[in-house]
């Protein structure tokens, strides 16, 4: 019987053991620091390394990259990482839980110049490609303006304004605190300011995603 119990006692301490590695292994401090160099193409896994050990030690997480150049881990969570890239590009990662036992990570890559455009990406905790369209359906332009009805006197005022918006171009960031994601139409960056006041008429508010069984929901 004392034989049986301490068998017992090893197999839930082993299993406890593993889930504990496998939990800190599926951090996003791991996940990064291990991130292919391809997908991280101006930070070295020193680098990456370097920049959580600094923020952990409530230093500043400052790296010089591949260029030459400064960058900077701005926040670091269990499941979040901000990285400023440069002063003009920014990169997020969130790792969301896909189900029981899977996650999944989400990548934001925002460049600036000056109106801003992400790109959304999303990848296995070993970093595979997983296809978009899984996990978001990203808005199209018209999902950002409120559109007069057809017999409004101002359907010819949004038509105006809605013409010279021939770029869709949004801005995309996590919410650190949980899975919400906000969609920012940054067209109006790019135009000309009076055309830009004339589509902000229009505008809606930004367009909030949270993650719900295995996608993001509008």
């Amino acid at each position: 019987m004392k034989i049986n119990k301490l068998c017992i006692a090893i197999f839930f301490s082993v299993v406890g053991l593993f889930s504990l590695t496998s939990l800190h292994a599926q951090e996003a401090k791991t996940l990064f620091v291990n991130m292919p160099d391809s997908l991280s193409p101006l930070l070295t896994k020193v680098n990456r390394a370097d920049c959580v050990d600094f923020l952990e030690s409530k230093m500043k997480a400052l790296v010089e990259n591949r260029f030459g150049k400064k960058s900077e881990m701005t926040e670091l969570g269990k499941d979040y990482i901000r990285m400023q890239i440069s002063p003009q590009t920014t990169w997020q990662m969130k790792v969301l839980v896909l189900n029981d036992t899977t996650n999944i990570i989400c990548t934001i890559s925002t460049a600036c110049a000056p109106a801003c455009d992400s790109s959304i990406r999303f990848y296995t905790t070993d970093w595979k490609p997983l296809a978009e369209s899984q996990f978001i359906t990203l808005p199209t332009m018209n999902d950002f303006l409120n559109t007069p009805d057809s017999t409004s006197t101002s359907i010819y005022a949004f038509d105006e304004a809605r013409r010279p918006a021939d770029i869709l171009l949004m801005k995309a960031d996590f919410n650190k605190e949980n899975t919400d994601l906000t969609v920012t139409l940054t067209t109006p960056d790019y135009m000309s300011k009076e055309t830009a006041e004339k589509l902000k008429t229009f505008l809606c508010r930004p367009i909030v995603y949270r993650w719900e069984h295995g996608a993001f929901i509008k």
